[in-house]
């Protein structure tokens, strides 16, 4: 099922995102948390590309196994990093003929060892023009593109940052999918600003709960200077160990998604890590025992 048709027979999708691990034993613990996480009858979920196109290979083996041995509706990530047209052309041909119909079209991170992004001679520059190929070459598939409710890493200049989102929708874009963010507000404040730029598709809400102190340092750092708010930064340092810290980080995420399905939120993605313990518990916390439930 495409993406665009669950948003519209469900009051809110909920969704996971996985990465793909690095060894078989990996992609077993793997799969074993993603059955755990089926029980609670996710709409989707999302299978991610790590920095310059590192995992592109292992994504695609992964997503092609839960389309095979799972009833589950997969997104796959693709990037303009690394691939030229006839490369992606490939790989969405190859999707197309298994029924992968859903893809989270994205520029992309640049390789660790190119501090400076450069888009490849014969691909594309901006998730913009890999939105239009995709809705040009293969026009049954949903796509999704990203947003920033705390801003882009890249641009400074907020109302440029809605003018580029912008340009993503009008080349075909079905819905966005936001960064992680822990104050609702911010939110709220990006869709309003989506509403008066024009852009008028779903947005779903990207939710990853803080399991520890380290594990906040380093979301600060891949999420480009993620906000936190000061009471959740208060929380966490008075929490006497790191099963206080996970404590605190999944009642604000539980907090996070209660207020948001109040006010109507299109889609909840939670950010899992590989693991189905923490979202586990916020759906015990919002006293609920699958994603129906919250519809």
């Amino acid at each position: 099922m495409l993406v665009s048709e669950i948003l519209d027979q469900v009051k809110t999708s909920f969704s996971f995102e996985f990465f793909p691990p690095k060894t078989e034993k990996g992609f077993e613990t793997l799969f074993k948390n993603i059955s755990e996480l089926n029980q609670l009858e996710p709409s989707y979920v999302s299978v991610t590309y790590g920095a310059g196109g590192t995992t592109r290979g292992r994504t695609h083996n992964l997503v092609k196994r839960l389309t095979k041995e799972s009833d589950i509706t997969v997104v796959s990530h693709l990037t303009c990093v690394g691939s030229s047209k006839d490369e992606m052309y490939n790989i969405l041909k190859s999707y197309d003929e298994i029924g992968i119909n859903n893809i989270l079209a994205l520029r992309g991170d640049a390789p660790d060892d190119e501090p400076e992004w450069k888009p490849h001679p014969d691909g594309f520059e901006h998730a913009c023009d890999l939105v239009e190929f995709i809705k040009t070459h293969f026009p049954n598939m949903c796509v999704g593109v990203a947003g920033f409710p705390e801003g882009h890493p890249d641009t400074p200049d907020r109302i440029l940052e809605m003018e580029y989102l912008k340009r993503k929708t009008d080349a075909g874009a079905d819905y966005i999918v936001t960064q992680l963010f822990f104050d609702n507000r911010d939110f709220y404040d990006f869709c309003d600003r989506c509403t008066f730029h024009g852009i008028d598709i779903p947005v779903i809400a990207g939710i990853m709960p803080v399991l520890s102190k380290g594990g906040m340092r380093k979301m600060a750092e891949l999420a480009a200077g993620a906000r936190f708010p000061a009471p959740l930064l208060r929380a966490v340092y008075m929490a006497d160990d790191d099963e206080g810290v996970k404590n605190v980080g999944i009642h604000w995420a539980t907090e996070q998604v209660r207020d948001l399905i109040n006010n109507n939120v299109r889609g909840i993605h939670f950010y899992t890590l590989n693991k189905s313990p923490a979202t586990l518990k916020i759906y015990q916390a919002l006293g609920v025992a699958n994603s129906k439930s919250l519809c």
